[in-house]
């Protein structure tokens, strides 16, 4: 893409009414916009790099041979009526409506009783099961404390997946499976060194949920972590007799800010029973369907990675999510630098020019906002000495390839 014609202009100073790290450098370098507390616009490369994050998410929750599908926002207030979490003093974040014409309805926070009534219309036998359908859709809380951007929004989106099995068996096998593809999304986002699975209160649904909680300063979560076994504690179920449960050695523990971007649940039979989800198991009983519920949050994940890896200068985009691959820089040599710029592009690769009229020192500074993990300059000087020069943006390491050498320095690097 030519950067002259890029839709929205990079800023030099920080939006006033941001506190977050993450909105502010987001918004500075021209990937959202911020339209109320808690709401952000995504602009196009806003957008490229969270549809980059859903390509990641979707990839390993098909791989689990769950089933995609898109489910309303607008929710009716009988439905969630019959499991009781329509009253304020049960769920507290609703956003809620009345309707000229009758009824309430509300738009949805989560979406366990939508999928259950849905899955009742496809489930019948043990023959059905186990079943597993998963959404990325646009979720609303009313949230109290709307003053960590993007990772802690009003209007955000999840990707909400939901498992349905009948028996406990079952579903301990996927919760495990389900495990592993998490592991991948974070391995894959280039935070799984940093993620770990956490143990939480599983509230109605059993004892323990499993959070996975990225290490993070501005975290707004407290765990505790044995590093040794990857394995961690959130502070609020942190005590000698969960410690004893789970083999863990308090003097081994270490306190650490997270940010939590996945959680999974057991759900059991909490909404199967008062929803009426019901199968013939093989002696042709009628049983309630056991399920689970997995969670990961693609919007927070966008804030988190901003917040994990940008430095003072700007964004710094792991290759597997940046909206570009390569940033080119072209200092007085546009001819030269569109002709590579059709050839990468030729060849697959996502290529952002820097085709303005502007000084070396403004494109290098507004490259450096952007966050594309190389930037590759084409320049006059360089090209006399017969090669270009490249900066990898996470390490800051400058290098200079032989332009003979460039397309098997792309090859190595960016198709890796």
């Amino acid at each position: 893409m030519l950067q002259s014609q890029l839709f929205v202009k990079t800023r030099r100073e920080d939006p006033k009414d941001e506190v977050a790290k993450n909105a502010k450098l987001l918004i500075r370098a021209g990937y959202i916009h911020k339209e109320l507390a808690g709401a952000y616009s995504l602009l196009p490369l806003g957008l490229k790099t969270l549809n980059k994050i859903n390509a990641i998410i979707r990839d390993e929750m098909n791989k689990l041979g769950a089933n995609e599908i898109q489910m309303t926002a607008l929710q009716s207030a009988d439905l969630w009526q019959k499991t009781d979490r329509w009253s304020d003093d049960k769920v507290d974040n609703w956003f809620k409506t009345s309707l000229k014409a009758g009824g309430d309805l509300g738009l949805g926070f989560t979406h366990e009783e939508p999928i259950t009534v849905i899955a009742s219309e496809s489930i019948n036998s043990y023959k059905d099961l186990p079943l597993s359908i998963y959404q990325i859709q646009t979720k609303f809380r009313n949230e109290a404390r709307a003053k960590s951007g993007i990772m802690r929004g009003r209007e955000f989106l999840m990707k909400d997946l939901y498992s349905f099995h009948a028996d406990a068996n079952s579903l301990d096998e996927f919760y495990l499976k389900a495990q592993e593809a998490y592991k991948n999304v974070f391995a894959r986002l280039g935070i799984g060194d940093k993620t770990f699975v956490t143990f939480a209160g599983g509230g109605s649904f059993s004892e323990f949920s499993h959070e996975y909680q990225t290490i993070c300063e501005t975290g707004e979560d407290t765990i505790y972590l044995d590093r040794a076994k990857k394995i961690a504690v959130n502070k609020e179920v942190y005590n000698e007799e969960v410690l004893t449960k789970l083999g863990l050695d308090k003097t081994k523990m270490e306190e650490v800010k997270a940010v939590e971007v996945g959680n999974i649940f057991k759900l059991g039979t909490r909404f199967s029973e008062p929803l009426g989800l019901l199968f013939s198991d093989e002696k042709g009983e009628r049983r309630p369907v056991i399920m689970g519920c997995y969670g990961i949050g693609p919007s927070r994940l966008l804030g988190l990675l901003t917040e994990v890896f940008a430095d003072e200068q700007g964004l710094i985009w792991p290759l597997s999510v940046a909206p570009f691959q390569l940033h080119l820089i072209s200092l007085e040599k546009n001819d030269e630098a569109l002709k590579l710029y059709d050839e990468l592009t030729k060849k697959g690769i996502e290529v952002l020019i820097d085709d303005r009229d502007l000084s070396a020192g403004a494109k290098f500074a507004d490259a450096d906002l952007l966050g594309v993990p190389y930037r590759v300059v084409v320049s006059a000087k360089g090209l006399s000495a017969g090669q270009y020069e490249i900066k990898n943006r996470q390490t800051g390491e400058t290098d200079f390839v032989p332009v003979e050498e460039f397309p098997a320095w792309v090859e190595k690097t960016i198709r890796l």
